[in-house]
């Protein structure tokens, strides 16, 4: 065989393939022929030809010209393949278009990453509820669970951020809802929404309160109690 003919088909480049595609081809609804057909469109558009016939196609593969007439028309069908139109030299062409296919595979992507949101949303309320539940010693009744679920459905509140209003109510020796609720109220008012806002809310509140400090005639030392703000007070 000679040496420069096999150089040639190494110079002839390849054909890149989004590994998303490579992965998800089944789960977009096609079968590893209505793929390879695809590829070579892909292939034969990279390489100057837009619209190759089913018999350039199947050449390639190991279905003869009418198969493969059978399965470019079930992928325009199915919304996998169009055919577009285009000006060449001043005469309107015909060409195959992969757009349909790329937007099946970026649906198929929004609603993956949708599921997995709904899935660590689902996680996060879980483990909210046992946090809460640790915290309070005892199961949340029915009126805290419903409240619970007002403060993430309709007051629109994380729950890492209802978790951290818990942590302040657990600080300050207020362990209740209503305690809690108005904590989540005055951060939503001053616009908190991750946990550092939540901690530098709490200490801006808390550098405004003076220390209490009294003397121990036992000991004779000086001890400092340190505040914690009284959400219910604002």
């Amino acid at each position: 065989m000679d040496r420069e003919r096999v150089v040639e088909w190494l110079e002839g480049g390849s054909v890149s393939i989004p590994k998303v595609l490579l992965k998800h081809y089944a789960d977009i609804g096609l079968n590893e022929i209505e793929f390879l057909t695809l590829l070579h469109i892909h292939e034969s558009i990279g390489s100057g030809n837009p619209f190759p016939t089913p018999i350039e196609i199947s050449n390639r593969m190991s279905i003869d010209g009418t198969a493969c007439s059978e399965v470019l028309r079930s992928l325009m069908k199915r919304g996998f393949l169009a055919i577009e139109q285009q000006d060449v030299s001043m005469m309107i062409c015909e060409k195959y278009s992969l757009r349909p296919l790329w937007q099946k595979l970026a649906s198929l992507m929004f609603e993956t990453v949708h599921e997995e949101e709904e899935q660590e949303r689902e996680r996060s309320e879980t483990d909210l509820y046992t946090m809460f539940e640790k915290e309070f010693g005892r199961p949340l009744s029915p009126f805290e669970c419903e409240t619970l679920s007002m403060w993430i459905d309709q007051d629109d509140h994380e729950p890492v951020i209802i978790k951290a209003a818990l942590r302040e109510a657990v600080m300050s020796g207020k362990l209740n809802f209503r305690y809690i609720d108005r904590i989540l109220f005055e951060w939503k008012k001053n616009g908190v929404k991750t946990i550092e806002q939540a901690r530098n809310q709490s200490r801006k509140f808390r550098q405004h309160q003076q220390p209490k400090q009294g003397v121990s005639s036992n000991e004779g030392t000086r001890k400092t109690t340190i505040p914690f703000f009284n959400w219910l007070e604002q």
